[in-house]
Protein backbone atom coordinates (compact mmCIF):
# COMPACT_ATOMS: atom_id res chain seq x y z
CA UNK A 1 0.00 0.00 0.00
CA UNK A 2 1.33 3.43 -0.83
CA UNK A 3 1.69 5.94 1.97
CA UNK A 4 -1.70 7.59 1.39
CA UNK A 5 -4.52 6.87 -1.05
CA UNK A 6 -8.05 8.17 -1.50
CA UNK A 7 -10.35 5.19 -2.18
CA UNK A 8 -13.36 6.01 -4.33
CA UNK A 9 -15.57 3.72 -2.24
CA UNK A 10 -17.99 4.66 0.51
CA UNK A 11 -19.23 2.11 3.03
CA UNK A 12 -22.77 2.40 4.34
CA UNK A 13 -26.06 0.56 4.27
CA UNK A 14 -25.08 -1.29 1.08
CA UNK A 15 -21.83 -2.58 2.62
CA UNK A 16 -21.26 -6.31 2.22
CA UNK A 17 -19.93 -8.99 4.55
CA UNK A 18 -16.49 -9.61 3.07
CA UNK A 19 -14.86 -11.46 5.98
CA UNK A 20 -13.62 -14.19 3.64
CA UNK A 21 -11.74 -11.56 1.60
CA UNK A 22 -10.24 -9.98 4.73
CA UNK A 23 -7.70 -12.82 4.72
CA UNK A 24 -5.95 -11.27 1.69
CA UNK A 25 -2.72 -9.82 3.14
CA UNK A 26 -2.77 -6.84 0.76
CA UNK A 27 -4.73 -3.59 0.70
CA UNK A 28 -7.78 -5.33 -0.77
CA UNK A 29 -8.03 -7.41 2.41
CA UNK A 30 -7.90 -4.30 4.61
CA UNK A 31 -10.69 -2.70 2.57
CA UNK A 32 -12.72 -5.92 2.85
CA UNK A 33 -12.43 -5.80 6.65
CA UNK A 34 -13.42 -2.12 6.70
CA UNK A 35 -16.47 -2.73 4.51
CA UNK A 36 -17.44 -5.69 6.69
CA UNK A 37 -17.44 -3.43 9.76
CA UNK A 38 -20.03 -1.16 8.12
CA UNK A 39 -22.05 -4.18 7.01
CA UNK A 40 -22.07 -5.48 10.60
CA UNK A 41 -22.98 -2.09 12.08
CA UNK A 42 -25.74 -1.27 9.64
CA UNK A 43 -27.29 -4.76 9.76
CA UNK A 44 -26.91 -4.87 13.57
CA UNK A 45 -24.86 -8.07 13.52
CA UNK A 46 -22.89 -8.44 16.74
CA UNK A 47 -21.54 -11.79 15.52
CA UNK A 48 -19.97 -10.32 12.36
CA UNK A 49 -18.83 -7.21 14.21
CA UNK A 50 -16.98 -9.36 16.74
CA UNK A 51 -15.09 -11.02 13.88
CA UNK A 52 -13.99 -7.67 12.44
CA UNK A 53 -12.09 -6.67 15.60
CA UNK A 54 -8.84 -8.33 16.64
CA UNK A 55 -9.16 -10.16 19.97
CA UNK A 56 -6.85 -8.25 22.27
CA UNK A 57 -7.39 -6.69 25.69
CA UNK A 58 -5.92 -3.37 24.53
CA UNK A 59 -7.94 -2.75 21.38
CA UNK A 60 -9.80 0.50 21.89
CA UNK A 61 -12.93 2.30 20.81
CA UNK A 62 -13.36 6.01 21.57
CA UNK A 63 -16.56 7.79 20.61
CA UNK A 64 -18.54 10.87 21.65
CA UNK A 65 -21.12 9.12 23.84
CA UNK A 66 -19.71 5.65 24.49
CA UNK A 67 -16.50 7.03 25.92
CA UNK A 68 -13.34 4.94 25.82
CA UNK A 69 -13.85 1.19 25.79
CA UNK A 70 -10.99 -1.33 25.80
CA UNK A 71 -10.99 -5.00 24.90
CA UNK A 72 -13.22 -7.04 22.65
CA UNK A 73 -15.72 -7.90 25.43
CA UNK A 74 -16.38 -4.25 26.27
CA UNK A 75 -16.60 -3.22 22.61
CA UNK A 76 -19.06 -6.01 21.83
CA UNK A 77 -21.14 -5.03 24.89
CA UNK A 78 -21.29 -1.42 23.71
CA UNK A 79 -22.36 -2.36 20.18
CA UNK A 80 -24.80 -4.98 21.44
CA UNK A 81 -26.51 -2.26 23.47
CA UNK A 82 -26.84 -0.16 20.32
CA UNK A 83 -28.10 -3.13 18.28
CA UNK A 84 -30.68 -4.36 20.79
CA UNK A 85 -31.77 -1.03 22.25
CA UNK A 86 -34.68 1.17 21.18
CA UNK A 87 -32.60 3.43 18.92
CA UNK A 88 -32.01 2.86 15.23
CA UNK A 89 -28.72 4.11 13.83
CA UNK A 90 -27.07 3.90 10.44
CA UNK A 91 -23.83 5.43 9.21
CA UNK A 92 -21.91 5.72 5.96
CA UNK A 93 -18.12 6.17 5.87
CA UNK A 94 -16.99 8.56 3.11
CA UNK A 95 -14.26 11.06 2.19
CA UNK A 96 -11.81 8.32 3.14
CA UNK A 97 -8.03 8.52 3.09
CA UNK A 98 -6.13 5.27 3.66
CA UNK A 99 -2.71 5.69 5.28
CA UNK A 100 -0.48 2.66 4.80
CA UNK A 101 1.62 1.69 7.80
CA UNK A 102 3.82 -0.81 6.00
CA UNK A 103 2.57 -4.18 4.82
CA UNK A 104 0.58 -5.02 7.95
CA UNK A 105 -1.18 -1.84 9.02
CA UNK A 106 -3.51 0.83 7.69
CA UNK A 107 -5.38 3.81 9.13
CA UNK A 108 -8.64 4.76 7.43
CA UNK A 109 -9.57 8.37 8.22
CA UNK A 110 -12.64 10.13 6.96
CA UNK A 111 -16.16 11.13 7.87
CA UNK A 112 -19.37 9.35 8.70
CA UNK A 113 -22.81 10.67 7.91
CA UNK A 114 -25.92 8.96 9.11
CA UNK A 115 -28.95 9.07 11.29
CA UNK A 116 -29.85 8.35 14.90
CA UNK A 117 -33.54 7.75 15.59
CA UNK A 118 -35.16 7.03 18.95
CA UNK A 119 -38.85 7.54 19.69
CA UNK A 120 -39.75 10.93 18.22
CA UNK A 121 -36.16 12.21 18.07
CA UNK A 122 -34.12 12.08 14.85
CA UNK A 123 -30.58 13.44 14.62
CA UNK A 124 -28.59 13.65 11.39
CA UNK A 125 -25.07 12.57 12.27
CA UNK A 126 -21.76 13.98 11.02
CA UNK A 127 -18.77 12.31 12.67
CA UNK A 128 -15.03 12.54 12.06
CA UNK A 129 -13.78 8.95 12.13
CA UNK A 130 -10.48 7.05 12.16
CA UNK A 131 -10.15 3.27 12.14
CA UNK A 132 -6.87 1.37 12.53
CA UNK A 133 -6.54 -2.11 11.03
CA UNK A 134 -3.70 -4.63 11.22
CA UNK A 135 -2.97 -7.89 9.45
CA UNK A 136 -2.58 -10.49 12.22
CA UNK A 137 -2.96 -14.28 12.33
CA UNK A 138 -3.94 -14.49 8.68
CA UNK A 139 -6.57 -11.75 8.55
CA UNK A 140 -7.16 -8.01 8.75
CA UNK A 141 -8.85 -6.83 11.92
CA UNK A 142 -9.64 -3.58 13.64
CA UNK A 143 -7.41 -2.43 16.51
CA UNK A 144 -8.72 1.05 17.20
CA UNK A 145 -11.62 3.36 16.37
CA UNK A 146 -11.95 7.04 17.18
CA UNK A 147 -15.00 9.09 16.33
CA UNK A 148 -15.73 12.68 17.24
CA UNK A 149 -18.49 15.18 16.62
CA UNK A 150 -16.88 18.58 16.21
CA UNK A 151 -20.09 20.64 15.98
CA UNK A 152 -21.06 21.44 19.62
CA UNK A 153 -24.75 21.98 18.77
CA UNK A 154 -24.95 18.63 16.94
CA UNK A 155 -23.21 16.89 19.83
CA UNK A 156 -25.73 18.35 22.29
CA UNK A 157 -28.70 17.31 20.10
CA UNK A 158 -27.24 13.81 19.85
CA UNK A 159 -26.70 13.57 23.64
CA UNK A 160 -30.26 14.73 24.29
CA UNK A 161 -31.74 12.25 21.80
CA UNK A 162 -29.76 9.33 23.28
CA UNK A 163 -30.83 10.31 26.79
CA UNK A 164 -34.44 10.35 25.57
Amino acid sequence: MTLATRPAATYGRQARNRLAEATDPGPAGAHAALETFYHAFNTRSADVLTKVWLPDDLIRLSNPLGGIVEGIAGIVRLYDGIFTGPARVWVEFYDIVAYGLGPTGVVFAGRERGEFRKADATVELEIRTSRVFAYHDGRWGQLHHHGSITDPALLERYRAAVAG
